[in-house]
C-alpha cells in the first residue's frame, strides 16, 4: 500500500542508468527505462544488470513555443495524431500499424521540462506499446528533482522505513551525480527507425484521444460536433 510502483521507482533513480520495474507503465522522466515481468525483475535485482535486446527508436523532435491554452496532455497525444498522418499508426485491430510498437521512444524538444512534467510524456509512451522511452532534459531540472528525491529518502530513513543502508547507497549515488553530472544523450549522426519532426506553434487546439483506444487522436475540431 505504499503506492503506484512507477510513480516510486522514479524517485530512486540516477539520469545514467537503466532502469526497470515490473509494472508495464514502468517510462521513467530521467535515464531510460524498460517494463520486464517478474523474473527479469527479479533477476537485475539480484544481479544489478538486466539482459536486454535493444531495440530501434523512434525520434520525436518537438521544436518552437507552446501556444496559449495548450497542455502537455496535447503534447502527449500529438505523438500518436502525427504518427496517423504520416501513415504509420492505424486504429482498427485488424491489420493494425503500429511504429512505436516494440520499439525505444526517444524524445527531444522539450529540455527544460520539470522531471515531474516529463513523467506525463514518458509514462504515455506506454500506451504506444513503446519498448521504452527517453526524454532529452538538461540538468537544472534533473539535480533539482534528485535534490528533492534525496531530501524524501532521508525522510524515509528517519522514520524508519524500509531498508536504510540500501536508502543510503542510493542518496550517496544522487550525491556523486550532483557533484559530476553527465546525461545519457544519443550520438553524433544517431540513426533512427523514423523520426517526427512536431512544431508547437502548429499544435493550437486540444488533440483528444477518442474513447476505448489511445491511438485514436483527433483534434477538438474533428469531433467537436459529434453526438454522444
Amino acid at each position: 500500500g505504499d503506492g503506484i510502483i512507477h510513480s516510486w521507482l522514479n524517485r530512486m533513480l540516477l539520469p545514467d542508468t537503466v532502469g526497470t520495474g515490473g509494472d508495464s507503465h514502468t517510462r521513467f522522466p530521467i535515464g531510460i527505462s524498460f517494463p520486464a515481468g517478474s523474473g527479469a525483475v527479479a533477476f537485475a535485482a539480484a544481479t544489478g544488470v538486466m539482459p536486454l535486446d535493444m531495440p530501434e527508436s523512434v525520434l520525436v523532435r518537438f521544436s518552437g513555443e507552446m501556444q496559449p491554452g495548450i497542455t502537455l496532455r496535447d503534447l502527449v497525444h500529438s505523438i500518436p495524431y502525427v504518427a496517423i498522418k504520416e501513415g504509420d499508426l492505424t486504429v482498427p485491430k485488424k491489420n493494425k500499424k503500429n511504429i512505436f510498437a516494440g520499439r525505444i521512444l526517444e524524445i527531444e524538444g522539450l529540455s527544460t521540462l520539470k522531471c515531474e512534467q516529463a513523467f506525463e510524456l514518458s509514462d504515455a509512451s506506454a500506451e504506444r506499446s513503446a519498448a521504452g522511452c527517453s526524454i532529452k532534459l538538461t540538468k537544472e531540472p534533473i539535480a533539482e528533482y534528485l535534490r528533492s528525491n534525496i531530501v524524501m529518502l532521508k525522510w524515509m530513513i528517519a522514520d524508519g522505513y524500509g531498508d536504510a543502508r540500501t536508502m543510503k547507497r542510493r542518496i550517496a549515488s544522487m550525491e556523486a551525480w550532483l557533484e559530476n553530472p553527465t546525461l545519457m544523450e544519443a550520438d553524433p549522426g544517431a540513426e533512427y527507425h523514423k523520426v517526427y519532426d512536431i512544431d508547437l506553434s502548429t499544435i493550437t487546439e486540444p488533440v483528444l484521444c477518442c474513447p476505448n483506444d489511445p491511438d485514436d487522436a483527433k483534434t477538438l475540431s474533428e469531433i467537436g460536433e459529434q453526438k454522444i
